[in-house]
């Protein structure tokens, strides 16, 4: 996914030099995936970035093929339209752009997130989960990985009872205050110890969750239709799944190391994580 305006950020994250050649973060996750057992990408992309990801495409083809679509506003299902809304409809959304591209099981990842080789091994072998059994997983990490010193983020709180997720929790403004970790939850503040499993939207999904997502996609724009922010989540959507009893979500822990691009000050940090995993030959000297 790779369709966010980075607000934060204050600009195309998914399109910043991190690595030691000017590499994306997303290259890194192409070049883990392809030597995972993935065989081809669909990003999710604004507009005004195809031309960027038309040169990715291009630089990668000899390892993975590539093809991008774009989160238009105004997809939408008949009976509905966009108005004068300008943001993106959300996660759950974006993950519905790719419905005429898969056919089979398929992965989701934020193309601003480094998750570590390991991740992308864990969701190979989901993805052949996902195809025997019609299970979803979700390849979370410690919450306390997954923090940045620059400000409060913005994480999936999975819990988890014998490797099945139980319950999704987005929580807001997850920062550390006087050595706590402390965040709002969806009714009350919470404090975490640092050891909870969290979505950062790496998630593996039998082809059967887009027909879910399409019918609780018109639920949600029967509420919202007109709103200028709301937004289809995730985790959210996950969450009424397995409530109802829809959908069964394994919870796998990845080791990392995590880096994310949330503020302009995190870029030095996975700039330097980017060039000490090189120079201790996780990745060669240039990926492709």
């Amino acid at each position: 996914m790779a369709a966010g305006a980075g607000s934060r950020f204050g600009g195309p994250k998914q399109t910043t030099p991190v690595g030691p050649h000017g590499e994306w973060l997303l290259d890194y996750a192409l070049f883990d995936a392809a030597r995972a057992g993935f065989d081809r990408a669909v990003c999710i992309i604004r507009a005004e970035l195809a031309g960027d990801f038309s040169q990715l495409a291009a630089r990668v083809a000899g390892t993975i093929a590539v093809t991008s679509v774009v989160q238009h506003t105004s997809d939408l299902p008949d009976g509905f339209t966009a108005g004068s809304r300008e943001k993106p409809w959300g996660t759950g959304h974006a993950v519905l752009t790719v419905r005429d591209h898969v056919r089979g099981p398929f992965a989701i990842m934020n193309a601003d997130d480094f998750y570590g080789a390991d991740a992308y091994r864990q969701g190979s072998e989901a993805a052949d989960l996902a195809a025997s059994r019609g299970v979803a997983t979700v390849v979370a990490m410690r919450l306390d990985r997954t923090l940045s010193p620059f400000g409060p983020v913005k994480r999936g709180w999975c819990q988890t009872k014998d490797g099945h997720v139980t319950r999704l929790e987005e929580v807001m403004g997850i920062k550390e205050d006087g050595g706590r970790l402390v965040a709002q939850g969806r009714h009350a503040a919470v404090t975490f110890k640092g050891d909870e499993l969290v979505s950062m939207n790496f998630w593996v999904f039998p082809p059967s969750i887009l027909e879910a997502l399409e019918t609780k996609f018109r639920v949600f724009l029967k509420d919202h239709h007109s709103s200028a922010d709301a937004e289809f989540l995730l985790p959210e959507i996950v969450n009424d799944l397995i409530a109802e009893g829809r959908l069964e979500v394994l919870g796998r822990e990845a080791p990392g190391p995590w880096f994310g691009l949330t503020y302009q000050d995190d870029k030095a940090e996975v700039m330097s994580g980017l060039v000490d995993l090189h120079a201790r030959a996780v990745y060669p000297d240039s990926l492709w």
